[in-house]
């Protein structure tokens, strides 16, 4: 290393080295490769308190974690190297979110019942917890931005469950009293959009919330089959629950 010391210095980091690799190639490496990158994958519909786990438990990163809000951070797949920090990596992700918003709202249909990016958040959030088909988001977004138009409940499960978890996640079925609870998060009891977001949404929710699929639906249930069906008037929608219902009984008494 004395005798090559005008080649650079070395660099502290995580490397690669070349197996059985003679002290030249060790040196090499040290003052020329870059870094190993490791990768952390924030998945779409987590919540704050579960990005923070991801990133609290990735190894290799440091220092502590930075509080962050309900929505912050964009659901992506984050490029680091050993020894960065928390706070850096949740800095990218909602500076990323920021620069996504800002894109799409320009770019936004006209006639949307959203007065801000803000909103566009929320909704895109509910969406992401919605529906796991991503050919039924636009649909989905159709629905609740038809409800928004004609000052309906939103009446999403999903805001339910983050109010009966108290912003957290709800390890069982919802019950009558959940449904009936008195919550800002509670789009049964409150007409409009919720305070915040539910969860992190994605590039597609968010572009199913701020250019939805043209739709006279007002109702989705589950199917049965993984996705939803759509109704517009209630009696059609009430036939769909029934066939839900019955198929969750039969779900019931199968051993």
């Amino acid at each position: 290393m004395w005798l090559t010391r005008d080649e650079g210095p070395l660099r502290a980091g995580e490397y690669l080295f070349p197996a059985q690799g003679s002290l030249r190639e060790v040196v090499s490496v040290l003052r020329n490769a870059r870094p190993v990158q490791r990768r952390l994958t924030l998945p779409e519909g987590l919540t704050a308190r579960q990005m923070a786990t991801l990133l609290e438990q990735a190894e290799g990163l440091t220092g502590e974690m930075p509080v962050i809000d309900e929505g912050e951070l964009l659901p992506e797949t984050y490029a680091y190297s050993w020894g960065d920090t928390r706070a850096a990596v949740a800095r990218r992700a909602g500076a990323a979110m920021r620069e996504a918003l800002e894109r799409l709202w320009k770019d936004r249909a006209e006639g949307l019942p959203l007065a801000s990016p803000r909103e566009a958040l929320v909704l895109a959030s509910i969406v992401e917890r919605e529906t796991g088909m991503p050919e039924e988001r636009g649909q989905v977004a159709g629905v609740f931005i038809n409800r928004l138009k004609r000052n309906m409940p939103l009446q999403s499960d999903p805001t339910v469950a983050y109010a009966a978890a108290d912003g957290g996640v709800l390890d069982r079925p919802l019950s009558r009293a959940d449904l009936e609870r008195d919550h800002p998060f509670n789009t049964y009891r409150i007409r409009g959009l919720p305070p915040g977001p539910i969860a992190s949404p994605g590039l597609e929710s968010l572009r199913a919330v701020l250019n939805p699929q043209e739709t006279d639906a007002l109702y989705f249930v589950a199917d049965g089959n993984g996705g939803h069906a759509f109704a517009r008037t209630l009696e059609e929608h009430n036939r769909n629950v029934a066939r839900w219902r019955a198929i969750e009984r039969q779900r019931g008494a199968r051993p």
